[in-house]
């Protein structure tokens, strides 16, 4: 099995039905950085906006560009990228006691992920981490992690309402 197989796979048990969303993929560009990985994330932006189960709550929503995108994210170092992406995809962004997957199950497949991209791998949040803010990308409550390799990209947002 290649590796973006393998983040195909990982990623799939870490996406819940209407909250966890997840993409993955192979970039089509040459040497893509940030910009590249925000055109994905707006990819998976719109994606969730045309499903049914959002668009009552997302009325008239228009992704960010990917510039606007760009400017939200934060960097994540990569020791604690599974830890975040384990969250993003096991507790509720609402109702922090409320679990979509096992903690356990989440943090197995979160650092199967990590590890496939490599300690050289970049990672972005949505969270602000020096004050524990969150630069939403959408009107709603969403968590984001995003990761590449300079080849691959895997990307995780819960997505909740109040």
């Amino acid at each position: 099995m290649g590796i973006l197989a393998e983040l195909e796979a990982d990623m799939a048990e870490l996406s819940t039905p209407t909250r966890v969303y997840v993409a993955v993929g192979r970039f089509n560009e040459p040497e893509p950085d940030l910009p590249e990985l925000a055109g994905q994330i707006r990819a998976l932006l719109s994606a969730i906006a045309a499903d049914d189960a959002w668009q009552r709550f997302l009325p008239g929503y228009t992704p960010p560009s990917v510039p606007e995108i760009c400017a939200s994210l934060e960097a994540v170092e990569t020791h604690a990228a599974a830890s975040f992406l384990a969250q993003v995809a096991a507790v509720d962004l609402v109702w922090p006691s409320h679990r979509h997957l096992p903690v356990e199950t989440a943090g197995h497949a979160a650092a199967r992920v990590v590890s496939l991209l490599g300690s050289a791998a970049t990672w972005w949040t949505n969270h602000d981490a020096g004050c524990g803010a969150v630069n939403g990308l959408t009107p709603l409550f969403d968590s984001l992690l995003a990761g590449t390799d300079g080849v691959h990209f895997v990307l995780a947002l819960q997505m909740a309402d109040d």
